[in-house]
C-alpha cells in the first residue's frame, strides 16, 4: 500500500508541476498578445465631413519627425495669429470635433494621426513617449508659417498626456488644454491589462519592444515645468478608460496659473459630447485669455 500510494504522490506532483508550468506559458503568451495588441492600435482614418460641412479651408499636409516617422497632418492658416495643435486619443485619429470649433473662431489648427495611427507611419505606439517627437514636428511646421504669432495646444486622452511631457519640453507652446489624460502610463497599463498576473510581464514585453520603461511617461512629473504657461484639465467622474482621479492629481501637481474642470456622472472623453455649447466656449475663452490677450 505504501507504494502504492508513493506512486500516486509522485504523479500527482508530476501533474502538478506540469499544469503550473502550462498556466505560466499561457500567461506569458496572453501577455505577450495583450502587449502587441496594445502597440498596434486600429487604424482609423479621419473622413474630413465634419471640416466639409463647416466648409472650414484645410489643407494636407506631411510631418516628419526627428526619428524619421511621417506623419499625415491637416493644417488651417490662422486668421487670428494663434494656432492650436491637436493631439488625439489612443486608436483614435485627427479630432474633427475640436479642429472645427477652433478654426471656426479664427484660430489656426494643426491636427495629425499619431505615428502607428491612421495614416501615419510607425509600427508600434509607446502612449505617449515617442509621441512627443510628433508634437515637436508639429511645432516645427507652425512655428515656420507665415502670420504665426502664438501657439497653443490641446490633446485628449494618451494626446493629453503625450501633450503635458510635449510641453514641459517646447518653450514655445504657450497655454494646454487637457481632456481626459491619464496622470501615470504604469497606472494606465494597469487599468488596460485586466488580469493583475499580466501586468509585471505586461511591461517587461512592452519594454522590450519599445525600448521603453512605463515609469518613463509620467505626466505626473512632467506638468509642473509647465508653469508660468497656463493649464487647464478637464475629465468625467465616470471616466472607465483612464483612472478616474487622473485630472485631480494633475492639478495638484501642476503650477499656476492651472484650471480644473470637473463633470459629474460623464464619461471617457465625453465632455464635449454631453454639451457641445459649453464645451467650445470653456476650450475658446481659454485660447482668448492666453493666446489672444498676448496679441492685444
Amino acid at each position: 500500500m505504501k507504494r502504492n500510494w508513493s506512486a500516486w504522490l509522485r504523479l500527482g506532483t508530476i501533474f502538478t508541476l506540469w499544469a503550473l508550468a502550462a498556466m505560466a506559458l499561457l500567461m506569458v503568451l496572453l501577455s505577450a498578445v495583450e502587449v502587441n495588441r496594445i502597440l498596434r492600435p486600429p487604424r482609423r482614418v479621419a473622413s474630413g465631413t465634419l471640416l466639409a460641412r463647416w466648409n472650414i479651408p484645410h489643407q494636407s499636409v506631411d510631418l516628419l519627425t526627428d526619428d524619421g516617422i511621417r506623419l499625415s497632418a491637416w493644417y488651417t492658416p490662422a486668421r487670428n495669429g494663434a494656432v492650436v495643435l491637436l493631439a488625439h486619443s489612443y486608436g483614435d485619429h485627427r479630432p474633427e470635433w475640436v479642429y472645427e470649433m477652433l478654426a471656426r473662431k479664427g484660430y489656426g489648427v494643426l491636427a495629425w494621426d499619431a505615428r502607428a495611427h491612421g495614416t501615419s507611419g510607425g509600427e508600434i505606439t509607446t502612449i505617449g513617449y515617442a509621441e512627443v517627437l510628433d508634437v515637436k514636428a508639429a511645432l516645427n511646421y507652425v512655428l515656420a508659417q507665415p502670420g504665426v504669432e502664438h501657439v497653443g495646444a490641446w490633446g485628449g486622452s494618451m494626446g493629453g498626456a503625450t501633450m503635458i511631457r510635449a510641453t514641459a519640453r517646447l518653450p514655445q507652446i504657450e497655454a494646454l488644454f487637457v481632456d481626459s489624460a491619464f496622470d501615470s502610463l504604469n497606472d494606465e497599463f494597469d487599468l488596460l491589462v485586466p488580469y493583475p498576473p499580466m501586468r509585471p510581464l505586461g511591461k517587461l514585453f512592452m519594454q522590450a519592444q519599445t525600448g521603453v520603461n512605463v515609469n518613463d511617461v509620467d505626466p505626473l512629473k512632467d506638468i509642473a515645468r509647465i508653469s508660468p504657461r497656463p493649464v487647464l484639465l478637464a475629465q468625467g467622474t465616470a471616466d472607465e478608460t483612464v483612472p478616474v482621479d487622473s485630472a485631480q492629481k494633475l492639478y495638484a501637481a501642476a503650477g499656476e496659473p492651472r484650471f480644473l474642470w470637473l463633470d459629474s456622472g460623464v464619461h471617457h472623453l465625453r465632455l464635449f459630447l454631453d454639451n457641445p455649447r459649453r464645451y467650445q466656449r470653456r476650450l475658446v475663452a481659454f485660447f482668448d485669455e492666453w493666446l489672444l490677450k498676448k496679441a492685444g
